[in-house]
């Protein structure tokens, strides 16, 4: 395994981060327990997961996967050897069974935080996240903002800062994140930074090959002003192994089984991600592994999030380590985005 260290932090962490989202719904937990064993073999010591967890949101699953890794951290008595994410969930309207209201209150602050403590079964945090805005803005799906004057939402940042930096006095957490964001969202996060509030440690968006829109400003701001990236999704949905292309995904495979995950099946997304493919068979490489070897390549990124159903998928992904892809290789995926530029944002 390789490592680096989380910016504005003295946390060194894999260069690969597991994720959980699929404990509790997808895997069982015996299934995540074996994954949380052979990552850790493998040498990964990042772990990410968020009180919504497992998706889909369900109230029936919801806390599942903490549950799951907390139970894990009991029986294996490793906490301090690794290093864990949470996060708390923003306005939704499919998700009041977490809390209502949905916000990043001090209360919904203080009853996510202390919730996820107990069924992780930890003391703290490592990193605390805010799962995505409170404001209307793009994400999820969409690359084009709409503003929308009578919206309700105030600037907060400053309040929503204070109140985390509060939970790191009392060491609840250590350090903090946000994800789903623009470049306005961390921007803000830098402003008060400079007035003296904590400042981030990272950001957690999407990115994978049909989804590099965080490049055209973001990239510059994460490099500039030192905070980190954590990449999720970097497979898109399993898209970007092919299994979807040749048909050897099976009717239990999250694009199968949860119809609502649709935008990377869009027919430029399609013909993009086989026009990668090509690229990856002509090359006699993974396309899983490409794939991943692409985004550990990008300056900007601090981890790409791998996440699996399978030990033999869990493998593959981690191999991805030790792959470099050529300059020849990253010219021919440029020419790619660059005639079928995020097709899937």
């Amino acid at each position: 395994m390789k490592y680096t260290t989380l910016p504005n932090t003295n946390i060194k962490i894999s260069k690969l981060c597991l994720g959980t989202m699929t404990w509790g719904q997808q895997n069982n937990e015996t299934e995540a327990h074996e994954q949380l064993d052979f990552a850790i073999d493998k040498g990964i010591n990042f772990i990410d997961c968020a009180e919504m967890y497992p998706v889909p949101a369900n109230p029936k699953t919801q806390g599942k996967t903490e549950t799951f890794i907390g139970n894990w951290l009991a029986k294996k008595k490793n906490r301090t050897d690794l290093i864990i994410t949470s996060k708390i969930a923003g306005p939704s309207r499919n998700m009041d069974h977490i809390r209502k209201p949905l916000d990043f209150s001090k209360k919904s602050l203080e009853d996510a935080i202390h919730k996820s403590l107990n069924r992780l079964q930890t003391e703290y945090i490592d990193l605390y996240q805010l799962h995505w805005p409170e404001r209307n803005t793009n994400y999820f799906g969409q690359l084009d903002y709409t503003h929308k004057e009578d919206e309700a939402w105030k600037d907060n940042f400053a309040e929503v800062l204070q109140h985390l930096e509060e939970f790191v006095q009392a060491g609840k957490i250590r350090h903090i994140g946000i994800s789903n964001e623009t470049p306005f969202g961390v921007m803000r996060c830098i402003e008060e930074s400079r007035k003296g509030k904590l400042k981030i440690a990272s950001v957690q968006n999407p990115y994978n090959l049909v989804n590099r829109k965080d490049e055209i400003g973001l990239s510059e701001i994460l490099q500039r002003e030192n905070i980190g990236y954590l990449a999720y999704s970097p497979l898109g949905f399993g898209t970007l192994t092919g299994k979807y292309l040749n048909g050897k995904a099976n009717e239990n495979s999250r694009i199968n089984q949860f119809k609502q995950y649709s935008r990377y099946a869009s027919k430029q997304a399609f013909e993009a991600t086989e026009k990668y493919f090509e690229i990856a068979k002509k090359h006699n490489l993974s396309f899983a592994q490409l794939s991943l070897a692409f985004i550990l390549q990008k300056k900007f990124v601090t981890a790409p999030i791998i996440g699996a159903t399978s030990i033999k998928q869990l493998s593959e992904n981690i191999g991805s380590v030790h792959v470099s892809l050529s300059k020849d290789i990253l010219k021919e995926i440029d020419a790619v985005h660059n005639q079928i530029p995020n097709p899937a944002p």
